[in-house]
């Protein structure tokens, strides 16, 4: 990742495809490696009550992906998102623990030895059980990975206890739509919305939130939101329709420190580096995946990739493995594609 110029990735040698016989959007890297490879998560995307679950075995030496089909399984709507557990999570078995949003908070146990998965639980906090209403995104806190944060088109986020499967607390943390949310610290956590804000909120003080960040354009929903974790004084943030990734620094509230605006389309998805503070991955209509090096200033003409790579069709998902990092998984049509870095 030190090149200089944008350099087109050469599909052969660092691409790995999988074809999926659905539309994917959901994915997510397993921190653990099992005897077959690394596990990858992916879900299909119909506007259907019955979807599924994939799980893929990926090995990076003889660049492979193959699904494991004893581990597949229904799920009711299309996953919003799929995570597994952090590493940081202490369990007495050896399998995966694996939450997805959509109806409702789901995990599941997916155990490779015995080829089996199982729901552990479903986690509703709806007051009346017949109606509920849908997650938008969640994110695991792996500081203390018993937390687990959702967020809904009620205008709440949800706290939850997964190890007593007990709600912590229930904010009402916007005016519109909750769309994504990411944990900083232990208590500490970040959403965007429909209403064009992003804000930070500590457990410690329930009744407070900061807003450190407000479309130019008022009533722009803000899309997605990832908090850099090798540097939490940063996070960014991509606005619906928009062709721009806005990188904040939360020590300077309202001004962008920089905007990245190199995709010719509207960017859906976005993931820092694990092991880098410096560097981020945006993915577009443009079926571009774009990685950036953020210098410590910019200069007067912005910011340029500093790699390039393009896919068939619009990306609609990304994700940057934390366990791998020279991989990042994106998402467009009916593929999941792996791109070395």
């Amino acid at each position: 990742m030190d090149n200089s110029a944008p350099d087109s990735l050469s599909r052969s040698e660092t691409a790995v495809t999988y074809d999926s016989p659905y539309p994917l959007y959901a994915m997510a890297f397993s921190s653990l490696r099992s005897s077959s490879g690394h596990r990858i998560a992916v879900g299909s995307f119909l506007e259907d009550y019955n979807n599924r679950i994939d799980i893929l075995s990926f090995d990076s030496d003889s660049m492979t992906v193959k699904p494991l089909p004893n581990l597949s399984f229904e799920h009711p709507y299309p996953p919003t998102k799929l995570m597994f557990s952090p590493p940081s999570l202490r369990r007495p078995s050896s399998g995966d623990l694996l939450a997805s949003s959509g109806d409702f908070l789901r995990l599941w146990e997916i155990n490779e030895d015995s080829s089996t998965v199982e729901p552990i639980s479903i986690l509703n906090n709806s007051k009346t059980s017949e109606f509920c209403a849908p997650l938008t995104s969640f994110d695991w806190n792996d500081v203390e990975p018993k937390r687990l944060g959702t967020c809904s088109i009620d205008t709440t986020c949800t706290i939850w206890d997964i190890e007593k499967s007990v709600v912590e607390t229930q904010l009402i943390a916007h005016d519109k739509e909750v769309h994504d949310i990411a944990w900083g610290e232990a208590r500490v956590f970040a959403s965007v919305s429909a209403d064009g804000s992003v804000r930070i909120f500590d457990l410690r003080d329930k009744e407070h939130s900061t807003i450190i960040y407000e479309s130019p354009q008022p009533d722009t929903p803000l899309l997605r939101l990832a908090w850099n974790k090798q540097d939490l004084r940063y996070m960014a943030t991509i606005l619906m329709d928009s062709n721009k990734v806005v990188i904040l620094d939360i020590r300077s509230p309202t001004m962008p420190a920089a905007e990245l605006e190199r995709h010719q389309a509207s960017v859906n998805a976005i993931a820092w580096a694990p092991q880098s503070c410096k560097h981020i991955c945006s993915g577009g209509d443009d079926t571009q995946a774009l990685i950036w090096e953020l210098p410590t200033v910019a200069g007067p003409n912005g910011i340029d990739p500093m790699s390039v790579y393009s896919a068939g069709s619009e990306i609609n998902q990304l994700q940057w493995s934390s366990s791998q990092p020279d991989w990042i998984g994106i998402a467009f049509a009916n593929k999941k594609q792996l791109l070395r870095v």
